[in-house]
């Protein structure tokens, strides 16, 4: 994982396909847009925009993706997200891979939470179970902007 604020240079060389999703979350006024799907890039890069409201922990599912990493990126709100490693022994509650690229588990080992705020990105890799849209305080609505970063295309 790479936590990171829009705001701020990241100080190593990244992919290019991820500086072209950092260069979209940098540029694009997200008060303009309506939810739905962004192609950045066809589907090697694009753009999920989600408006949501945060669940308790418990309620959010642990998830993994294997062909795409996500950066999950807040607009406005507030989140915490849940962070461990996929070290193979979470309990699969459901396996969406053909059709989503998406694995839920019943629970995260060694999970970690994290704040995120407005401008506030991390990057999660195949490697990384992330829980997100969970409660900081109370129930709050959020924007999200999910981008899917084909694994394909970071060589």
């Amino acid at each position: 994982m790479i936590f990171g604020h829009i705001s701020q240079p990241n100080p190593c060389r990244l992919p290019a396909a991820i500086e072209t999703a950092l260069e979209f979350l940098r540029t694009t006024d997200f008060r303009t847009l309506q939810p739905g799907v962004v192609e950045i890039d066809g589907r090697t890069v694009f753009a999920q925009i989600l408006d949501l409201t945060t669940q308790p922990r418990e309620q959010q599912k642990p998830e993994v993706h294997r062909r795409y990493l996500d950066i999950q990126f807040l607009a406005w709100g507030e989140e915490e997200i849940g962070i461990a490693i996929d070290r193979g022994n979470n309990v699969i509650q459901e396996e969406l891979l053909a059709q989503r690229d998406i694995i839920y588990y019943q629970g995260s080992e060694n999970e970690s939470f994290f704040e995120m705020v407005p401008g506030s990105y991390a990057i999660f890799f195949p490697q990384d179970v992330h829980r997100p849209a969970c409660n900081k305080h109370r129930a709050t609505a959020i924007r999200k902007i999910v981008v899917k970063v084909a694994i394909s295309a970071l060589n």
